[in-house]
């Protein structure tokens, strides 16, 4: 059964409501203020709703970013709304999404990483606050440049550290202070679709 969504543009202002108040207002994440900033994130919304179209839309945003300058697209989120409500179906699909990398001959080159409103780390409890780290509104596939990454760990010779550091703050905030963000993270819902920012 197709999952409906809110408008391109709804969703994408979540996400990026999500990567200002939690990601770098909580300072998850040190280097992504900086690409914020410059205005080198591309949110793209996909109208997927099944796992072959997603994968469609993967590639293309891959080969989109590969020949992008990275001056002006540092890095992709692919936001996908409309598939993926389960964490664990998502989970899976990220298999998939490694090897098109590595059959695009992209893996030496990019990373995926992954949030989704369920996010759980396979080693946490189901109420750990951890999981808070890789939630987002939406199912998100982030694209990342493997350059980008080399140079953000130069400056941060203490990334290791970062994970810990973020479980301490999340602990601080507690889940009523990340519900008070207003990140969500938002259910895929029942509102009718419109064109917009979205993947073809």
């Amino acid at each position: 059964m197709r999952q409906s969504a809110a408008p391109p543009d709804a969703v994408i202002a979540a996400t990026q409501r999500w990567v200002v108040r939690a990601v770098i207002g909580l300072n998850l994440c040190p280097f992504a203020k900086g690409v914020q900033a410059k205005g080198q994130v591309h949110y793209v919304v996909s109208q997927a709703d099944d796992a072959p179209s997603l994968l469609i839309d993967l590639k293309q945003q891959l080969q989109d970013l590969h020949e992008a300058d990275p001056a002006q697209r540092d890095t992709t989120l692919l936001i996908a709304p409309r598939v993926f409500p389960d964490f664990l179906d998502f989970n899976d699909f990220l298999d998939r999404a490694d090897r098109l990398l590595r059959k695009m001959r992209l893996d030496s080159d990019y990373q995926i990483a992954s949030f989704h409103p369920q996010f759980q780390f396979a080693d946490a409890g189901v109420d750990d606050v951890s999981h808070y780290t890789n939630r987002a509104p939406y199912p998100v596939l982030h694209l990342l440049r493997e350059d980008s990454i080399d140079r953000a760990v130069e400056a941060f010779p203490d990334a290791a550290l970062i994970f810990e550091k973020n479980m301490q703050t999340l602990r601080a905030l507690g889940a009523s202070g990340w519900q008070a963000l207003g990140v969500g993270p938002a259910p895929i819902d029942a509102s009718p679709s419109s064109p917009g920012d979205t993947a073809a």
